[in-house]
């Protein structure tokens, strides 16, 4: 097997600290009961990376981060044990939570809010590295029509489908059937950055036609309206008053809003203020600090009787109606192309420049992607 003829080292980005990541050579990572060694094929930057590494740091160090990575299993602990060998040479993704299985959550098969989790890429080491562990479990295995760079966006492509589905109903992405009440609506999404936009895009495969893209790039627009054929309804952020100007174009507003900034109060007030009474509002987006709710704002949730959820990581329970196995099957059957939000692709050597491209911002972009071997 490739694991045995393989050197004992490998090229690996490693966070020393704070602002300090290396390309260098590690060991190959020791395998233990119940876990693989995945030679990294493609690994995806995601948004969360750039404070990781540049301003908040993972939670020991060193650490090799990656979450977003599909690769091809080459070895697995016990030979021995034919469950666990016949993964070898499989092309597979990766789950990056790594659940307890003993907290209630686990219990009930809500891996995704286990209360004592491990994580590739900031609580273990994760994809950036030419090989990297990872338990049984957590592998998932792909078609042979699904690319490796495809694969390695299932992982924002399974948080949209769960925030989608957590606004919507468990079913709702089952169904390719909608009502023509349901068609009707009007659905907003707030940040157009990759899971914004795969929240459209997944919208938009769903039938949902009314779909307002909130953004304030140029880029931003671009990849909204190659989402919706040209038919979608962008606002620019930088010169609309975002709630004033929906109730311009809808008479009574948005019925489901999905915020997926996540950076300030700003951008949930302007959710409030968009959305028609009985609607619903979807938190997607990461704090990045105190968010603050303008008073105005508080009494339109009372008065219009809105509702108000968030959404958490995405739902692997290793069955078909999970949402992995959904995005699986919707790469499968070629029906959603998640490689044209891909804007940059890097070899191993070079990665450390999509890092700075998005830490600096000195071109558009939406996934960043490494080829890691």
């Amino acid at each position: 097997m490739y694991a045995e003829s393989m050197s004992t080292s490998m090229k690996a980005y490693v966070l020393h600290g704070i602002n300090d990541l290396r390309l260098e050579e590690r060991a190959v990572p020791a395998l233990t009961a119940g876990t693989a060694l995945v030679r990294v094929k493609a690994a995806g930057i995601c948004g969360s990376d750039i404070p990781r590494v540049y301003k908040t740091g993972t939670y020991h160090f060193p650490t090799i981060p990656g979450h977003e990575f599909s690769g091809e299993v080459v070895s697995v602990y016990d030979k021995s044990d034919l469950e666990a060998a016949k993964w070898v040479g499989k092309r597979v993704g990766i789950f990056p939570l790594i659940p307890c299985k003993k907290c209630d959550p686990c219990k009930n098969k809500l891996f995704e809010m286990c209360k004592s989790y491990s994580y590739l890429g900031s609580r273990e080491d994760g994809g950036f590295a030419e090989c990297v562990r990872v338990p049984l479990w957590n592998l998932i295995e792909l078609p042979d029509n699904v690319s490796y760079k495809q694969a390695a966006m299932m992982e924002p492509m399974a948080v949209a489908v769960h925030s989608i589905r957590q606004t919507l109903g468990k079913d709702c992405i089952i169904s390719d059937t909608l009502s023509e009440k349901e068609k009707n609506q009007v659905v907003a999404v707030y940040g157009l950055g990759t899971i914004g936009l795969m929240i459209v895009m997944f919208l938009w495969k769903m039938g949902y036609r009314n779909i307002i893209g909130i953004g304030n790039k140029d880029f931003q627009k671009d990849s909204f309206m190659n989402l919706t054929d040209g038919k979608g309804i962008f606002v620019d952020s930088r010169v609309k008053s975002i709630g004033k100007y929906i109730y311009e174009i809808t008479d009574a507003g948005a019925d489901v809003f999905f915020e997926c900034v996540g950076r300030n109060g700003e951008a949930v007030g302007a959710a409030l203020d968009s959305i028609n009474c009985g609607g619903r509002l979807q938190l997607v987006g990461n704090p990045g600090e105190d968010i603050t709710v303008a008073r105005d704002s508080w009494w339109r949730i009372l008065r219009r009787q809105l509702t108000v959820t968030g959404t958490w990581n995405s739902s692997y329970t290793h069955e078909l109606t999970d949402d992995w196995h959904y995005v699986l099957s919707a790469l499968a059957d070629e029906s959603i192309h998640p490689e044209k939000l891909i804007t940059h692709v890097f070899d191993m050597n070079d990665l450390h420049k999509g890092f700075e491209l998005m830490r600096d911002k000195t071109e558009p972009y939406v996934k960043v992607m490494g080829l890691m071997s």
